[in-house]
């Protein structure tokens, strides 16, 4: 695996996590909460740190930390906090289980995560899930999904996306030509040759694809999925294209959209926040500045209060202005 170094939140130093957790202890004990140094060392602390701290909260003071904080926060401000706590390798499987259960199926997170996770981190989610939760997630995914946007969903679990290594421009030719023919020059649409080429092709071979298909048609890949394809398929189809183009650029978008116009979607925003941290959250803000105009601080500081918003802007990690 890459080391991904473009996260806001890395390994805090020096690093004690008896002293953070009896600091946690203190803050959570007693009448009232001190809300500020429990978002103060969960955000600047990172994953495996929390675990560590979480371990020594019990070692100590037998009890669980996530019990405490669920026990002494509220709303929003729990939510994140509680999320940070997540192990990472559970976190992407346990936001798909939450996305598959009880009534109604959230498609947003599938679409999300399966579109933008590396075929090896979505052989770990598979795994985890089947240890955490005794259950295999294609099974699960597959009854709660249909047609060819379950289809592309079984594509993209197979994770079987070809390596990049060198692109063939022959290979590149042909698959712009048959998405050509599936899309604009045929009456309907041919969705199966969309998900077969946009699930398994590598990045690097997608991204000349992409290319050769504008100048073929004249329209951009996006451009024909939205006026061919439509509902869920259409929203996981430009997910998957968004990330091959760019994943930083994709998950900036996603941010921007949970806090545009009225109301905040706070699901996304914490899930986000909290799962790109450690990745490329650096990238992310970038992007977002350069494709929105405003940083990623700036709408956060806008369109959140409390101590969430303080939390948030401290992941956050800094104003790009």
């Amino acid at each position: 695996m890459a080391k991904y170094t473009r996260g806001t939140v890395t390994a805090f130093s020096p690093f004690d996590a008896r002293a953070d957790a009896e600091a946690l202890r203190k803050a959570m004990k007693g009448m009232g909460t001190d809300e500020e140094t429990v978002l103060k060392i969960l955000t600047s602390r990172n994953n495996a740190q929390r675990q560590e701290i979480a371990s020594a909260f019990k070692t100590l003071f037998g009890r669980d930390l996530v019990d405490d904080l669920k026990s002494e926060l509220t709303g929003k401000f729990e939510t994140l906090m509680v999320s940070l706590m997540r192990p990472t390798y559970i976190f992407d499987a346990h936001a798909l289980k939450h996305a598959i259960k009880g009534a109604g199926t959230n498609e947003k997170v599938l679409t999300e995560i399966l579109a933008s996770r590396t075929p090896a981190e979505v052989r770990n989610i598979k795994q985890v899930y089947l240890q955490e939760y005794e259950a295999n997630l294609e099974d699960k995914i597959t009854g709660e999904t249909s047609g060819y946007f379950q289809r592309l969903l079984v594509v993209l679990l197979q994770a079987n996306r070809d390596p990049d290594g060198r692109v063939d421009e022959g290979l590149v030719e042909q698959d712009a030509q048959v998405l050509f023919r599936a899309g604009e020059l045929k009456w309907g649409t041919d969705e199966e040759k969309f998900i077969t080429i946009l699930g398994t092709r590598s990045v690097s071979h997608l991204r000349r694809v992409f290319d050769k298909y504008m100048t073929i048609s004249g329209f951009q890949i996006e451009e024909t999925i939205d006026r061919e394809t439509s509902g869920d398929l259409e929203k996981l189809l430009l997910a998957v294209v968004k990330c091959i183009r760019s994943v930083p650029a994709y998950f900036a978008e996603t941010l921007y959209y949970s806090m545009k116009g009225a109301g905040t979607d706070d699901d996304t925003l914490i899930r986000v926040m909290v799962s790109r941290s450690e990745i490329d959250l650096l990238d992310i803000r970038k992007e977002f500045r350069k494709n929105f105009a405003k940083s990623l601080h700036h709408m956060i500081q806008k369109d959140t209060s409390g101590d969430y918003r303080k939390a948030l802007l401290l992941l956050c990690g800094g104003d790009d202005e």
